[in-house]
């Protein structure tokens, strides 16, 4: 009597790589959209500043509409609040509680790990976008440029500052990420170009505008509300702050 040899399911061994990297994104957004702080910091603070600053005459923005001057930095604020501070602050607490030390014991590659979280934080950054266009929009908003210039710099800026949260997230601890985080958010929200424009800080705006939110913010304000068309300038500055962070969060992460 002789047995056959059978083919069983499930097969013994990792997946696929990209499956494994669709899984674990997909997962890193459901936690992200299920956390009721992050989504405080990355959906209702940016919606909430982008109709009360448009409604009200609060800042002086200079002529035209306020929500054509506000709407461009509202963006740039939406894509730092998800891909620095909300990034920072989850990955600091998953490297505290060990979560990061087991996901790099498995199958899962490191460059796989941050890939799926660079992949959460893209589709998060859709999201936003899609809900305060609408809401711009909405309240009177006429954008115009290339919608290419737009998006370059929509993935520079993620690139940049994911670069930065992971960046302080790998090398402080979490208590330490908690405060730095949001303090960067708040003292950018101010001085980053977001609502105040940078000429109101005189001198010091030359300075200011070094900084990714305000290369950001005045990339997309001069595509959107003028109309340009590439800002070199301040693509540049978003690609050199990309490199720099990137490399200095691959060389310098630590994952225990």
């Amino acid at each position: 009597m002789t047995t056959a040899t059978g083919t069983y399911a499930p097969r013994p061994g990792a997946a696929p790589l990209p499956r494994m990297i669709a899984a674990q994104a997909a997962l890193e957004t459901r936690m992200l959209l299920r956390n009721g702080e992050q989504l405080l910091l990355t959906v209702v603070i940016p919606t909430l500043l982008l109709v009360l600053f448009s409604s009200v005459d609060i800042v002086d923005t200079g002529s035209g509409k306020s929500v054509d001057f506000l709407a461009p930095g509202i963006l740039a604020l939406a894509v730092m609040s998800t891909a620095f501070t909300g990034q920072a602050i989850a990955t600091g607490f998953e490297r505290r509680y060990g979560v990061l030390k087991r996901l790099a014991s498995s199958p899962l590659p490191r460059w796989g790990l941050m890939a799926a979280k660079t992949a959460s934080v893209l589709v998060t950054e859709v999201l936003q976008v899609i809900l305060l266009t609408a809401i711009a929009l909405a309240l009177g908003w006429s954008p115009h440029g290339n919608p290419f210039a737009v998006l370059l710099l929509l993935v520079l800026g993620t690139a940049a500052f994911s670069g930065l949260g992971l960046l302080m997230a790998g090398t402080l601890k979490a208590e330490a990420t908690l405060a730095a985080a949001n303090l960067v958010f708040l003292l950018l929200l101010v001085g980053g170009g977001v609502i105040v424009p940078l000429d109101r800080f005189g001198g010091a705006q030359h300075v200011l505008g070094l900084l990714p939110v305000s290369a950001l913010s005045d990339g997309l304000r001069d595509v959107l509300q003028h109309g340009a068309g590439m800002p070199w300038g301040d693509l540049g500055i978003l690609a050199v702050w990309a490199v720099v962070a990137l490399g200095a969060a691959g060389r310098f992460f630590r994952w225990e």
